[in-house]
């Protein structure tokens, strides 16, 4: 029986983990009285005395709590904040990274769950600066929607209050100075920092992010393969046929909502020497709480597919 504790379990993720973990047998979830969240010896306590401390906190709040927990305890942190993303001694907790990051993931006993964001844009653009069809140089622009459940508790009330009324499409970060750029510039592999232009609908939770590009020396046929193979076997990220289409229902930013899904695709025109990749993700699910429960997997040796989807998902 594993012992988890999430501090910040009353937030948006920290919520959808806990639904998650719920009905396992093999965990056993421990809480804080409301009246202590804030006392911090009653955190140092209960996150000395667990297994897996998941932090579903804000940056400051979750340094914090990595520093109440001692040297010589063995609690193992997964971080869903920001705050280690992207700190070498932190593992990175996207498993299909590479071949290697599973098992990385697995033996460490920090562990960085990624951005909801930058998940989509290092899943379309890694592979094909591992392949040497893009320059890690190479400028690139990564445009984003989101359901507004990503800006927390009260973006969530705000949109909620509004209904109809809120803005149906949102653009923000026009400051271009977005905290999810230095991660995507870091696993992705890439030299310069995307161009990342993320927008908030007005609906609740999904994600489809589109990363387009000019295409040298290669075909939109190549590109689907080698995003095709790095994917392969992969039990969460699925490659879509590639198709010469000009709409479809399924390009839905709540298409895979409450799974750890994420569903890639492959658009283009090889006489305009150009491409369109897009990734489909639940901002919930992979983009964070399933993203969690599957690193949480992978640290104490349960099934890797175990729980990461909600109950009431197909």
């Amino acid at each position: 029986m594993t012992t988890i504790f999430i501090d910040g379990e009353a937030g948006t993720t920290g919520l959808q983990i806990r639904d998650r973990l719920a009905p396992r047998r093999d965990i056993e979830l421990l809480s804080i009285a409301p009246e202590k969240r804030k006392d911090a010896g009653a955190r140092r306590d209960l996150l000395n005395s667990v297994d897996i401390a998941i932090l579903c906190l804000p940056d400051e709040v979750a340094k914090e709590a990595v520093g109440l927990i001692d040297a010589k305890s063995r609690t193992r942190v997964i971080d869903a904040s920001t705050a280690y993303r992207v700190d070498p001694q932190w593992a990175y907790g996207f498993p299909e990274l590479s071949a290697a990051q599973s098992k990385k993931i697995a033996a460490a006993t920090r562990v960085s769950n990624p951005g909801c964001y930058p998940q989509g844009f290092i899943a379309v653009v890694k592979p094909l600066i591992v392949a040497g069809i893009l320059a890690s140089d190479a400028p690139l622009t990564y445009n984003a929607v989101s359901g507004y459940s990503g800006g927390g508790k009260k973006m969530i009330a705000d949109y909620e209050k509004a209904g109809a009324s809120a803005s149906p499409y949102m653009p923000y970060g026009l400051t271009l100075n977005h905290k999810h750029l230095a991660e995507m510039k870091t696993y992705a592999g890439i030299g310069r920092d995307v161009i990342f232009q993320p927008v908030v609908g007005n609906y609740a939770q999904g994600m489809l992010g589109a990363v387009p590009f000019f295409i040298r020396k290669t075909s939109v046929a190549n590109i689907h393969e080698i995003l095709t193979e790095a994917y392969f076997g992969s039990a969460f990220i699925k490659v879509a046929p590639l198709q010469a289409i000009e709409r479809s229902p399924g390009i839905d930013p709540q298409a895979l909502n409450n799974t750890n899904r994420m569903r890639l695709q492959v658009f283009g025109n090889d006489a305009r020497g150009q491409v369109l990749l897009m990734a489909i993700y639940d901002n919930l699910g992979k983009g964070a709480s399933g993203a969690a429960v599957q690193n949480l997997n992978l640290m104490i040796g349960a099934e890797e597919a175990l729980g990461v989807d909600l109950a009431s998902a197909n």
